[in-house]
């Protein structure tokens, strides 16, 4: 018989109200999502903080560690050893960023000037192997004409084009541009807000990870602070192995297409490579970016060798995914293949660009809490049954 007691009446108080917000949620989806859609942009400059003191701590951490490790005193000195490490870090990524903008934006202005002065005669030379198609194989330019009603397909293409600059398509285009830039504006100064949010973080994560401990304390019991602990140091581990994995891999496959595009006399070898390096930094899709833009780069100079080289993107493609990335990667992070793969494409549909690269080592810290759970749960089973048996 159940006891109503002063405990079982407040849990179902609970478990009613929670009931009836649920249900009041469902019914005003459109609010909820409203109300949290607010709360992300209000919050968004500190996520975008936090994120970035995630990220810098790796490096930062390294440099204490490294420089900084043998020096004596050194909780006396901390508080300068911070405050080095994290200006040394800072001004590595700024010079690693400027480093790339420099190499890329010049090479993609370049690159643009000779697309404008070769795309006329990249036209012309398709049109003409078209025509040369259509009168080879007829029965090609009948079924063209069966689709579009014209054997004139270049007509149709120029006439669309000009249709779609002397309408209002470019009107929009302009009004496309100006949110683009006034949402540019916004993220810039989130950006710069969360970088100042990160510095605190960083220079004071001693003290609000105490603060974090006694919080847990104060308010959690034991056995559910532990689990917090261990599943906050599991992501810490994790995320700093992925980070540094895919980074060092991100150089490694750079590296590689610029050292085989420099030997086979690949245009655009330095632009295509940094691409690469840059995109690659999302797992298993992003060197795919790069490769888009350097096929269409080489496409409007030579078809064939745009040919060419995406047969060698493939090549380095299977080295890297085969040989590569599983050691550099996949080992550091502990999570198979076929996880990988499911990580990246549920990120990717949920948060674009930023899912894909936070869903890897989510999955992974998911995997292994259950994989350890699983094997505790495991034993504990054992030994129930080895206790039932004697």
């Amino acid at each position: 018989m159940i006891q109503f007691d002063k405990k079982t009446i407040k849990g179902v108080l609970v478990i009613l109200c929670a009931t009836i917000l649920f249900a009041w949620c469902l019914v005003n989806n459109q609010v909820v999502l409203d109300i949290v859609n607010y709360l992300f942009k209000l919050t968004s400059p500190f996520t975008l903080g936090l994120a970035m003191a995630f990220v810098l701590n790796v490096p930062m951490s390294a440099l204490e560690k490294g420089l900084f490790g043998k020096i004596p005193n050194k909780e006396k000195n901390r508080g300068i050893i911070r405050a080095v490490s994290l200006i040394v870090t800072l001004l590595l990524v700024v010079l690693v960023s400027a480093l790339v903008i420099f190499i890329v934006v010049p090479e993609i202005a370049a690159t643009f000037k000779t697309i404008g002065e070769k795309f006329p005669h990249f036209l012309a030379r398709v049109e003409s192997q078209t025509e040369d198609l259509a009168i080879r194989f007829p029965s090609v330019a009948l079924e063209i004409e069966k689709l579009t009603g014209n054997t004139d397909i270049w007509t149709n293409i120029l006439n669309t084009v000009k249709t779609f600059f002397t309408s209002g398509a470019m009107a929009n285009i302009v009004g496309s541009t100006v949110s683009i830039a006034s949402g540019l504006a916004v993220g810039l100064m989130n950006f710069f807000i969360g970088l100042i949010f990160a510095g605190y973080i960083l220079a004071q994560k001693e003290k609000l990870g105490g603060q974090l401990d006694r919080l847990l304390s104060v308010w959690c019991r034991v056995k559910t602070q532990r689990r917090v602990l261990y599943i906050t140091k599991l992501s810490n581990r994790v995320f700093t192995k992925f980070l540094t994995g895919q980074c060092l891999e991100a150089v490694i496959l750079g590296s590689m297409f610029f050292v085989a595009m420099t030997i086979f006399r690949f245009p655009y070898a330095t632009l295509v490579a940094v691409l690469i390096s840059v995109t690659a930094l999302i797992p298993i899709f992003g060197a795919f970016i790069g490769c888009f833009v350097g096929v269409f780069l080489m496409l409007v100079q030579n078809p064939m060798q745009a040919v060419w080289f995406l047969v060698l993107f493939l090549i380095l493609q299977q080295i890297e995914g085969n040989f590569i990335y599983p050691k550099v990667v996949g080992s550091s992070i502990g999570l198979p293949a076929m996880w990988v793969m499911v990580a990246v494409t549920v990120g990717g549909s949920a948060m674009g660009i930023i899912g894909m690269l936070i869903m890897v080592p989510i999955a992974s810290v998911v995997y292994t809490v259950i994989r350890d759970l699983t094997v505790k749960r495991g034993e504990e089973n054992l030994e129930s049954k080895q206790l039932d048996n004697i």
